[in-house]
């Protein structure tokens, strides 16, 4: 008897166990379910999927009395496995990706990834709040952790509604050097290069959209110890070298074309930067560049073209040291030596003997601003000009009218000359 009792009691608890977790389930997906126009999104538990209200979860999970059940607990998700704590004295939750990833697709297909994310969030009503850090390989971060050694930190705030979270994000002044070593710690030019300089950054994220938008300011950024003053005496690989000038005709159409305020900048442009980002954002792939002709010169003879943020980055490092140890006068006449115009076609001269059949320093204006306008993606351009008879007129006649140090007479015949031109196809 005590055998069967003990045996009953053992089935009785089970079911009440059981029967309490599907109610507690039934509760949660029942008070989770998305209302009525608000931002639904799909949770996976193991095999159990349950569609949730994302804000009434942010509201449940920075509640002062569901949050402790969150500490110590860890969730999987599409960035990365995140560890949750929860400051009962602050009221403050505690979430810590690591490693964590995203893939930002005006950055590349590789994803960003940081060994270690950690975020801080306090709500008031619906307003977020709390800070941001990341850490390097070296300085993994932990929970109720504070030690300062190489953490790149930034603080949010956030405003949310039934339909959306809109974020605002800001990082102080911090050295560059602390920015490439957490978010590139694998470049192997971080052993050799002295990088100087600061960038501080504001930024705005909206979700669900996934809209994104970012103002650096970067200060007093030099690099060193690349060796990229050895370029100096570069030979091109692309046949005989253009030697034109700065003043030349194709030098200036393909400034318009590529970079128009190559000889202000110093290596990058934050200006066109920004730009491309807001443009490539809304596309949600890479359309535009916003690299100036130092960059795409590393790009060219050192980085290649990988799309990934680690080779924006390296790209970036070799454009600033070049500014320094080259000048403008021979990073374009580099950049105009070895540009790709087309299958195996590299450097002007060779261009213009293959596309004109001449050299490069006798091309005519119109002749220039053609090829220049190739530059942006010549093996299309190429395609174009067989099929058409005709390369895109509109980016010609863009280019033309972006020539500068010439007059209004000049730029006026030049565009007359560009709306004319018939070439034969190569």
């Amino acid at each position: 008897m005590l055998k069967k009792a003990l045996v009953y009691l053992l089935f009785a608890t089970l079911a009440l166990i059981l029967t309490a977790a599907v109610a507690v389930f039934l509760i949660l997906r029942l008070a989770l379910a998305p209302g009525r126009d608000e931002w639904p999104a799909r949770f996976q538990a193991g095999p159990v999927a349950v569609d949730v209200g994302v804000p009434t979860a942010i509201r449940l999970a920075t509640s002062s009395w569901f949050a402790p059940w969150l500490a110590g607990r860890t969730l999987d998700t599409a960035h990365g496995p995140v560890r949750f704590g929860w400051n009962a004295a602050t009221e403050t939750l505690e979430l810590i990706c690591a490693p964590c990833s995203a893939t930002v697709p005006a950055l590349g297909t590789a994803p960003i990834r940081l060994d270690s994310l950690r975020a801080t969030v306090r709500r008031d009503a619906g307003t977020l709040g709390g800070t941001l850090e990341a850490a390097p390989p070296a300085r993994p971060l932990a929970v109720g952790d504070r030690t300062d050694d190489g953490i790149l930190r930034g603080r949010w705030t956030g405003r949310l509604t039934q339909q959306a979270l809109h974020i605002d994000i800001q990082v102080p002044e911090t050295p560059i050097a602390r920015w490439y070593t957490v978010l590139a710690p694998g470049l192997a030019e971080l052993q050799r290069a002295r990088i100087g300089g600061t960038l501080a950054l504001n930024a705005q994220v909206g979700l669900p959209a996934g809209t994104f938008a970012v103002q650096p300011r970067i200060a007093d950024f030099t690099v060193d110890g690349l060796g990229t003053e050895t370029l100096a005496n570069a030979r091109t690989t692309c046949g005989a070298p253009s030697r034109l000038g700065p003043d030349s005709w194709l030098a200036r159409a393909v400034i318009a074309a590529e970079d128009q305020r190559f000889f202000t900048h110093p290596g990058y442009d934050m200006t066109e930067l920004a730009a491309s980002l807001e443009i490539n954002q809304k596309a949600s792939k890479a359309e535009r560049g916003g690299s100036t002709l130092s960059q795409q010169l590393a790009k060219i003879l050192v980085t290649g073209g990988e799309q990934s943020a680690d080779r924006k980055l390296r790209e970036l490092l070799y454009a600033v040291e070049m500014e320094q140890t080259l000048g403008k006068a021979r990073i374009l006449q580099l950049y105009i030596d070895n540009a790709p115009w087309g299958a195996r076609i590299c450097g002007a001269d060779a261009a213009a003997r293959t596309y004109f059949k001449r050299p490069a320093r006798n091309l005519e204006p119109v002749q220039a601003v053609w090829l220049a306008a190739m530059l942006n993606n010549p093996a299309l351009a190429v395609r174009k000009w067989q099929q058409e008879g005709n390369i895109n007129l509109d980016r010609a006649r863009w280019v033309a009218d972006g020539v500068r140090g010439i007059s209004k007479a000049q730029r006026d015949a030049l565009l007359r000359s560009v709306a004319t031109a018939r070439f034969a196809p190569p």
